[in-house]
């Protein structure tokens, strides 16, 4: 999203080696990574951090952040929720077939147009992107673990609790019941993909990682 602010901190320059190093291990000439994880678990600052170190390697990379794909924009999303209840939230309100149009448009190497979500002006706009010669792509979002066409599946291992607790540090909207309502959902839904992931890393235990 544009005007989206990253937090970077050593866990995130730390979890972004590692992956890296599974990265470079079997990375092929067209090559996906998901990161998901809860809220606030620093998804997005890995991905970032991820694709830098990449771009040093001379590799090729394009970061997708799936919050660029919801149906119903930030401005309305709060009200469309309360309309159509937390059984709404989810899933299913990702434009996955917006999403698959650009996943295969990386995988052929042709232009796309993708969402941008322009967060100062509460805004959608259209991305024009070129994904000729493009060799990875990183897509980080709640629930990226839906992505079958990935070749890596990441999980960021970070307790409700503590992701909540930088929920409200970095939080725009205010933390009013509703909006309660609405983290709990979101973690029973991205617990409920927990499964899909290959590859965890664990920030409780000095970065553990490992797999299934």
């Amino acid at each position: 999203m544009y005007e989206n602010l990253l937090i970077i901190n050593k866990k995130h320059k730390k979890a972004a080696k590692t992956i890296l190093e599974k990265v470079l291990a079997e990375k092929t000439d067209k090559y996906i990574i998901t990161i998901s994880g809860e809220v606030g678990a620093g998804k997005a600052s890995i991905a970032h951090v991820l694709g830098k170190k990449l771009k040093k390697r001379g590799i090729k990379v394009k970061t997708i952040y799936l919050d660029n794909y919801y149906r119903v924009p930030p401005a309305e999303r709060t009200e469309w929720r309360r309309r159509h209840g937390l059984e709404s939230i989810g899933p299913q309100e990702i434009d996955w077939e917006q999403l698959k149009k650009n996943i295969s448009d990386f995988l052929t190497g042709s232009k796309s147009a993708m969402p941008l979500v322009d967060l100062m002006n509460d805004q959608v706009d259209e991305l024009i992107t070129d994904f000729r010669n493009i060799e990875i792509l990183i897509i980080s979002g709640l629930y990226a673990m839906e992505v079958e066409e990935a070749d890596l599946k990441v999980f960021i291992e970070l307790t409700y609790r503590e992701t909540f607790d930088v929920q409200k540090e970095v939080e725009n909207e205010e933390l009013d019941e509703f909006r309660m309502q609405v983290l709990e959902a979101e973690h029973k839904a991205v617990q409920a993909l927990k499964h899909k992931a290959e590859f965890f890393v664990d920030f409780d235990t000095s970065l553990e990682i490992f797999h299934l």
